[in-house]
């Protein structure tokens, strides 16, 4: 990994200070951290996010995600180890993410969200979304480094 290009955080504080007041945000959504983690770990993936892989698979593991279901992430639709509403979460999240691929599929990934989420919880959701994307291109872009200690 190359070095940090600036030290992003602190040449904009308040910008940073502003993301960090969305990310607490959405963390007191309904929700749940579970699924919330889960959603910027795919879009990390999705977005190439080194540190931000790390980071979410930490969390993931701190609130008790199996490593199964962890590493399968990026194959989630070929698995069954994730439930319905999780199903719904991920396809809102890669149609939000990939929208260079076109919008043919999001009205079918929006339908599906209808069946598992409620209009309050797909606008959170939304936002998650979102600003795991704007972390993503920020990590990305200013070469934010991984930690140097193993994953437990």
């Amino acid at each position: 990994m190359n070095a940090p290009r600036l030290p992003w955080t602190e040449i904009a504080p308040k910008t940073y200070q502003a993301m960090a007041a969305v990310k607490a945000s959405t963390l007191r959504s309904t929700l749940g951290k579970g699924l919330m983690s889960l959603m910027d770990l795919r879009v990390s993936q999705i977005n190439g996010c080194a540190f931000c892989v790390d980071m979410h698979t930490r969390e993931l593991r701190q609130h008790g995600e199996a490593w199964q279901r962890i590493n399968s992430l990026c194959t989630w639709r070929e698995t069954v180890l994730y439930s319905p509403r999780e199903r719904a979460a991920l396809a809102w999240a890669e149609a939000l993410t990939r929208l260079p691929d076109g919008h043919a599929g999001h009205d079918s990934a929006f339908d599906a969200l209808r069946d598992q989420f409620n209009d309050q919880e797909i606008v959170e959701l939304s936002w998650t979304i979102a600003q795991i994307n704007t972390w993503n291109r920020m990590a990305v872009g200013m070469h934010a480094p991984l930690p140097d200690k193993p994953i437990e």
